[in-house]
């Protein structure tokens, strides 16, 4: 079964920027912070409350409880209401999501996966603000409230931005991430088409030898590095109740910047390979696959460092910018079926068996080159789609 990606038309994206926040501007924003994590954690009390009472607790009733707090608490309204309704919103919507996940996952535990509170160590400060809650000014980032902030523009916004959050990673830094309404890029047309098989020993396997994407191992790269660290936050690990020393605290931030900087090579890495695919290749059939049980098998640690999930994110967001079409395929028995006449293979093929040789037709190829024709033809991107396939596969019929 195949899902088209509507590429035509005009989407959001992100712009995020780092920040140089003056100790005035960090101290506001940090008190700005505990107003909307008590008022997060008063709304999971309400929620807790009403769930056990089984009444309703919408958005409509968060609000009339942020307008009752706000007008008894004088530190509440030192604070801007725009975050403060933003985080009701956002509380509103997890809770909304979660209640769904319940329903349909019908779990033992009720309240598994519903929102908790944040604690005040753990939970790194984010404000959201939309429109009428910020402006920029001579280069500057004016939010309400009076919080200005110098912003490192790497590069321009194309529009005005609708909304903006304003963030802290766990390296300690500070960002501001706009919203900006975007319009589709079209590129010059080539005529050719590609598939996209995901894997581990490969990230990427594609029709196109000069597209194949091999595993980059920048986790592999860091682990020394990362062990290090780690063992110095071992041996300095304070006791329950006891606060961490300065050695501890050091470590952590190092083993945080090492983790952020794997991150950003492995998408720096997608990125690139993704603009390279898109920029030459009319139309993508693309595995829609779920790398999320390969977490609980061997080769776990190798597929997290392939980052598949954030390879084929970048693929897809790549494709829509610039208007391509992009086929997401149903990864159902890709390896078991022949590309060239659609026979399937009775058997599961073992991992260790990296050749396809199909038993009907006689072809012989590399079993992720095989897995990658596959997807055209279950997309319908090739002839053989039309009159070699298997019209009797349940697969076909979905996706006609």
């Amino acid at each position: 079964m195949t899902t088209p990606h509507g590429a035509q038309e005009a989407g959001h994206a992100r712009y995020t920027y780092r920040l140089r926040v003056s100790s005035t501007a960090r101290t506001s924003l940090l008190a700005e912070w505990a107003r909307c994590r008590w008022l997060w954690n008063e709304c999971v009390a309400r929620s807790k409350k009403a769930h056990a009472d089984a009444e309703p607790c919408g958005p409509a009733r968060l609000d009339k409880m942020l307008t009752e707090a706000r007008t008894v608490m004088a530190w509440l309204r030192e604070g801007s209401s725009v975050p403060q309704q933003q985080l009701i919103r956002d509380f509103a919507k997890s809770r909304a999501k979660a209640l769904k996940d319940i329903k349909d996952r019908l779990p033992i535990n009720r309240r598994a996966g519903m929102p908790g509170p944040k604690k005040k160590r753990e939970a790194l400060p984010t404000l959201s603000y939309t429109r009428r809650g910020f402006r920029i000014k001579d280069g500057r980032l004016h939010l309400a409230g009076g919080t200005v902030l110098t912003v490192v523009w790497s590069r321009n916004l194309p529009t005005d931005p609708t909304s903006v959050r304003v963030y802290q990673d766990s390296v300690g830094h500070w960002y501001a991430s706009f919203v900006i309404a975007t319009e589709v890029e079209p590129l010059l047309a080539t005529g050719r088409v590609i598939g996209i098989d995901w894997g581990v020993k490969e990230t990427a396997t594609t029709t196109s030898d000069a597209h194949d994407l091999p595993h980059a191992q920048h986790g592999r790269t860091a682990a020394a590095k990362l062990a290090r660290y780690q063992r110095m936050m071992a041996r300095r690990k304070p006791a329950k109740g006891i606060s961490a020393s300065k050695g501890y605290r050091e470590a952590k931030k190092q083993s945080a910047k090492l983790h952020k900087k794997v991150a950003r090579q492995r998408q720096d890495t997608a990125r690139k390979w993704a603009k390279s695919v898109v920029c030459d290749h009319d139309a993508l059939a693309v595995e829609d696959f779920k790398p999320k049980f390969l977490a609980k098998s061997t080769m776990a640690r190798k597929a997290a460092d392939a980052a598949i999930g954030a390879t084929k994110a970048a693929l897809i967001e790549m494709g829509r910018k610039h208007g391509r079409d992009v086929r997401l395929v149903h990864p159902a028995h890709t390896t078991m079926d022949c590309a060239q006449c659609g026979a399937r293979t009775k058997h599961a093929l073992p991992l260790s068996e990296r050749t396809y040789a199909c038993t009907a037709c006689g072809a012989v190829s590399p079993r992720d080159k095989n897995s990658a024709r596959v997807m055209l033809v279950r997309a319908g991107l090739i002839p053989a789609a039309d009159d070699r396939g298997r019209p009797d596969s349940p697969l076909d019929r979905q996706a006609a």
